[in-house]
């Protein structure tokens, strides 16, 4: 039997039905159905300004596609396996639309830039989306930051508690790590700005088309420089599925602390009830599912970077129909990144922060022994030494369950005669924190120039 496919005239015989479905992506690429429809408007643009259409044909091919994607706006189109792809797809529609004439269309296009330039025009338009999605989100951390200068808690390394900061401080970090996602997000933008659109297959073609009159029709900053780059070249999407699993990264590090300081035994914030779900059995329980999720979800966005990383690795040039499985992973980390940015972002507006809670955490927990250290240095004793004296006294304080500063002055001089009344301010949480003034550190002046500079950008 013969195949009625339309690139099928140097076949014999058709595929079979496994692998016209294997060999299909109309299932997954229709989503590129309206860039499709505007590259092929502003390829036939191109046709008729260079005369390679005349401009009856022009205007009826550009006329039919204009009419498809109204359509398609509408939700009057429908695509059928029948035509492998999208792009088949809307050729069969435009033939329907405005009859033979539409076979030109193809003319000086391969369905290699044509799949590209899709992909470029899709990820140009979803990335914006994103990057107005980090957007939001950067204003609700600084907006919570804001709220919480004065808002003490204990910093940790190692999940121990380290040095007295500020809450917005801890924010803040939060603030530099999207701030970079955004740019990445950025960079992946520009190296997607750029067309495909007129390498054809591979070589170029023999038509004088105008590719900057395309590229400019279609807002791309330039062209791809080389053909079997341009309809070769996957890299864009590995810059933008490196932003993405690296941003994903960071909500799922945001999330676990959530996860951790909204359990019973932390009680520094509590998640709104929109964002957490109950037990089928346990009554009481109030779970976060939300923070769990986009934790959770951060592998499969993992996932598509490497799939995409290893299905490229070792391809020749140029098109390569393992190519076509660049696409899924795209469309789910596209999926799967907006949704969990703007959970997130909703999420974190409304948590309750339980500023007593983490101020009462600073009491007895010993993360003022930095302080007593650089206390006795300032008194003239070397660090390393009075570093070994603080060690005593918290050995001291945990063996007979006493913080530093509820000590006895004369405890306190037994483990060393420099220490004085004035070790008690020094001691305080508040002016621990308070007294840190080095650039980019939790004291309150140094926290609410962070946000400042923050609410500027």
């Amino acid at each position: 039997m013969a195949t009625n496919q339309m690139w099928g005239g140097r076949f014999e015989k058709g595929n079979s039905a496994d692998v016209v479905a294997f060999n299909a992506s109309i299932s997954f690429d229709q989503r590129l159905a309206k860039h499709d429809l505007k590259g092929s408007i502003a390829h036939a643009k191109m046709l008729t300004h260079t005369k390679i259409l005349s401009e009856t044909e022009g205007a009826q091919i550009a006329g039919g596609l204009e009419k498809l994607l109204k359509k398609l706006t509408e939700g009057e189109l429908t695509f059928s396996d029948t035509f492998e792809d999208i792009h088949m797809n809307i050729e069969h529609l435009l033939q329907q639309e405005i009859g033979d004439v539409a076979g030109k269309l193809h003319t000086a296009r391969s369905r290699n830039d044509q799949t590209a330039t899709d992909m470029h025009l899709f990820m140009k338009d979803e990335t914006v989306q994103i990057i107005a999605l980090l957007d939001d989100l950067l204003n609700v951390v600084v907006t919570k930051a804001d709220a919480n200068v004065n808002t003490l808690m204990a910093g940790y390394t190692h999940l121990q508690h380290a040095q007295p900061i500020s809450y917005a401080h801890y924010l803040m970090a939060y603030y530099e790590m999207f701030t970079r996602d955004k740019q990445r997000f950025e960079t992946a933008y520009h190296s997607t700005n750029q067309s495909p659109l007129g390498a054809a297959a591979l070589a170029g073609t023999t038509f004088p088309i105008d590719r900057e009159d395309s590229a400019q029709e279609l807002g791309f900053a330039g062209n791809y420089q080389n053909s079997i780059d341009a309809v070769s070249d996957r890299d864009y999407l590995l810059d933008f599925l490196h932003a993405a699993a690296t941003l994903m990264m960071h909500l799922s590090r945001f999330c676990e602390e959530i996860i951790q300081w909204n359990s019973y035994e932390f009680g520094y914030i509590e998640i709104s009830d929109e964002f957490a779900t109950g037990s089928s059995i346990m009554p009481q329980k109030k779970n976060p599912d939300v923070a769990e999720l986009i934790r959770g979800k951060t592998g499969r966005v993992y996932g598509s970077l490497f799939s995409l990383l290893t299905t490229l690795k070792g391809l020749p040039l140029a098109y390569d129909k393992d190519l076509q499985e660049d696409k899924e992973g795209v469309f789910d980390t596209i999926d799967t990144v907006k949704a969990c940015v703007s959970l997130f972002t909703e999420m974190l507006a409304t948590i309750q922060v339980k500023s007593d809670k983490l101020s009462a955490s600073l009491q007895d927990d010993f993360s003022n022994a930095t302080e007593l250290a650089d206390y006795l240095a300032d008194k003239g004793l070397p660090f390393r030494q009075a570093h070994q004296v603080v060690g005593k006294l918290v050995h001291y304080g945990i063996a007979n369950n006493l913080p530093l500063q509820k000590m006895s002055l004369t405890q306190l001089q037994e483990f060393e005669p420099l220490i004085a009344d004035d070790v008690y301010g020094v001691l305080d949480p508040e002016n621990a924190v308070a007294r840190r003034i080095s650039l980019g550190s939790t004291g309150f002046e140094q926290v609410k120039y962070q946000i400042k500079q923050a609410q500027k950008s």
